[in-house]
């Protein structure tokens, strides 16, 4: 998939899933350095935030943003996906005051290869999944310009149409 970044083009490893498809199955790090897969995380339904690298403004914002609905949703697992090593996502989450949602590490690229959103420079590429709890995509936002935010709104709308 081509995205941009400040208007250069960058290509993902693959085709992103799309809604109506099963996530496929990956794993990635919990903040004590176990492993979670996708069995682990899709007890309910659950919104996945996948950000480049929390140590860059928009998605510092992003995962913020969405930090602060989580309250708002209950029945609904909240977690944001980055490549950042488990120590530099305790910092960042320190420094930032982030402790309602669940930061998990991609730093061995699993997640972001199996989805399709893996980019050579290392990082995911910016997108919002919402999941059923059986692993069906009912909402994707892939943004296609890695300096934008996402559409917080349409997936907060969608999150409550949920309910």
């Amino acid at each position: 998939m081509k995205i941009t970044r400040l208007n250069e083009p960058l290509y993902t490893n693959g085709e992103p899933p799309k809604v109506g498809d099963k996530l496929p199955d990956f794993t990635v790090v919990r903040a004590d350095g176990s492993k979670a897969t996708k069995a682990d995380l899709l007890s309910k339904p659950t919104l996945i935030s996948v950000v480049p690298d929390l140590n860059t403004s928009v998605c510092s914002i992003s995962t913020k943003r969405f930090n602060n609905e989580v309250d708002k949703f209950a029945g609904i697992n909240f977690y944001t996906i980055s490549t950042n090593t488990l120590d530099d996502q305790k910092n960042w989450c320190a420094a930032e005051g982030v402790k309602n949602m669940e930061i998990l590490s991609d730093e061995s690229h699993n997640f972001g290869e199996e989805m399709g959103l893996y980019l050579e420079s290392g990082v995911d590429s910016r997108s919002v999944w919402i999941i059923s709890a059986d692993g069906e995509v009912l909402y994707q936002e892939l943004v296609y310009e890695m300096t934008d935010e996402p559409d917080y709104d349409a997936a907060l709308t969608f999150l409550s149409n949920l309910k």
